[in-house]
């Protein structure tokens, strides 16, 4: 089991499927996060889904992912990560206007994982935007390991309708950016 802290804690056990969501950076202010967290009646995964509701409606803020070239980029190194460099097995993933949620089973410690995924892709990104300076994705990621298999699957099934529930597409597999669209599931 690997566990670590940044401003959220991060407690893995070895073996389960983990949930992980990052988002770009600056997207969702401060003082909307407090307000969530503040609530205490609510769970923690009531206040993910508030969050992500949030995150679904891009309203707002930097959008970078929504371009093409970088949605292809993030899912295309997601892919790589589990084809090529067998860090972990990736079973569910979608590239969101402004965030991206994936499902896998690490091979190798989950924050090796996102510091690679993360670190490559904003260079990568940058690269394609011409950006020099700042930040790409925020840097704390947000991940939740699977209890069951009840749970695995319904966290999958939430991934692959999450551009259906966010009104970009009718079907999941319609959504360029999605292993539901890339699989054919």
């Amino acid at each position: 089991m690997s566990d670590y802290h940044r401003n959220l804690p991060h407690w893995l056990p070895d073996g389960p499927a983990i949930f992980l969501t990052w988002r770009l950076y600056g997207y969702l202010p401060a003082c909307i996060l407090q307000k969530h967290c503040a609530e205490k009646m609510l769970s923690t995964g009531q206040k993910f889904a508030r969050a992500d509701q949030q995150l679904d409606r891009a309203e707002a803020g930097p959008l970078g992912v929504k371009d093409t070239r970088i949605a292809e980029c993030v899912s295309h190194c997601l892919e790589l990560g589990d084809s090529k460099f067998r860090r972990y097995d990736l079973h569910s993933f979608v590239v969101m206007a402004n965030h991206v949620h994936g499902l896998l089973t690490p091979k190798i410690e989950m924050q090796w994982i996102t510091r690679s995924l993360k670190g490559i892709t904003a260079r990568l990104c940058n690269q394609i935007l011409q950006r020099t300076k700042g930040p790409f994705w925020q840097q704390e990621s947000c991940d939740h390991w699977c209890h069951d298999d009840v749970e695995f699957q319904r966290i999958r099934d939430y991934i692959a309708r999450n551009p259906v529930k966010a009104g970009l597409v009718k079907k999941p597999e319609e959504w360029p950016w999605s292993s539901a669209h890339r699989r054919g599931k």
